[in-house]
């Protein structure tokens, strides 16, 4: 209702420019009994029915800090709404309004799991499943340095690998998928990993098709060699270091800028002066804390 209080809300925009996209990206959606509630991307995961099956046996569910419900189910499904709404518009000629609920959003990304349900991949309480820690071949694991080595190695073929690599003789040891054995064989593994460095294992598994592979810091993943040979990341004006836009398009791949982010308010009131606004109008946009200006002179 915020946009329907400033006057700006679709249906007014829409009489305006009837090709115009409208994007509400909320948390709760525009309708329903939380529509007008606060929260975080911890209580729409929670709402979703997503949280419930993250984390380990025995714990809380613990949220894999804000990525899912904020910037999986809000901000990349609200993209993909736009591209898909801008797709339908050159067929049609005109525009629509987008509900982006971030709960509806992380449950759509999470159909795998709904869907999954009855063929054996969540059919156990959390943390004993094979994709959520249960499994020993699905795990991460410390190093003798303290680092960690993430391991996914699911079909035989690579699960083979994984026994090999550790050491182990393959018909010594129970059946991949026996889940009674899950537990010992996760210490066993444990007890394995812990006595050789990460760059060891790294030594060891990097060849091999095992899906065993180091747990990177930021630094460290800027500095791989893997993410170093397709420029996966870049260093601005400053020295950060983010990540490159993705995917990669072929025909026309991003440009990324290597200034350093604007600050808050940096630009505003060029912006507004563009547009039309007098510096009257902006100083009193200003004192009335409408916008916010950065006086970078001033600072200086």
């Amino acid at each position: 209702g915020v946009m329907e209080r400033l006057g700006l809300g679709p249906e007014v925009l829409l009489r305006e420019n009837p090709r115009l996209i409208y994007a509400r990206l909320t948390g709760f959606g525009q309708t329903g009994k939380y529509a007008k509630s606060a929260g975080h991307d911890i209580n729409y995961l929670a709402l979703s029915g997503v949280l419930s099956k993250l984390g380990r046996k025995n714990e809380n569910p613990y949220p894999p800090v804000n990525l899912l419900a904020d910037f999986g189910g809000g901000g990349v499904m609200c993209a993909l709404g736009i591209v898909i709404a801008l797709f339908e518009r050159a067929k049609s000629g005109k525009g629509q309004i987008i509900d982006a609920s971030m709960v509806e959003g992380v449950a759509y990304l999470s159909s795998f799991l709904w869907k999954s349900q009855n063929v054996g991949l969540w059919s156990r309480p959390r943390g004993e499943n094979l994709l959520d820690s249960g499994a020993p071949f699905y795990e991460t694991y410390r190093t003798s340095d303290g680092k960690f080595m993430a391991v996914g190695a699911i079909e035989p073929k690579f699960y083979n690998q994984l026994i090999k690599g550790l050491g182990l003789n393959l018909d010594e040891l129970p059946a991949q998928m026996s889940f009674s054995d899950w537990p010992e064989m996760k210490k066993k593994f444990a007890s394995i990993f812990a006595q050789k460095t990460q760059a060891e294992w790294c030594s060891i598994f990097d060849s091999t098709d095992a899906c065993v592979t180091p747990v990177l810091s930021f630094e460290d993943a800027a500095s791989h060699q893997h993410n170093k040979e397709r420029s996966s990341f870049i260093k601005n004006d400053p020295g950060e270091i983010s990540p490159r836009p993705a995917p990669v398009l072929s025909r026309t791949p991003a440009v990324p800028s290597c200034k350093r982010d604007p600050f808050v308010g940096e630009h505003t009131e060029e912006i507004l002066l563009e547009y039309g606004f007098t510096k009257q109008e902006i100083a009193k946009l200003h004192s009335d804390k409408t916008i916010e200006i950065k006086d970078l002179k001033a600072s200086l």
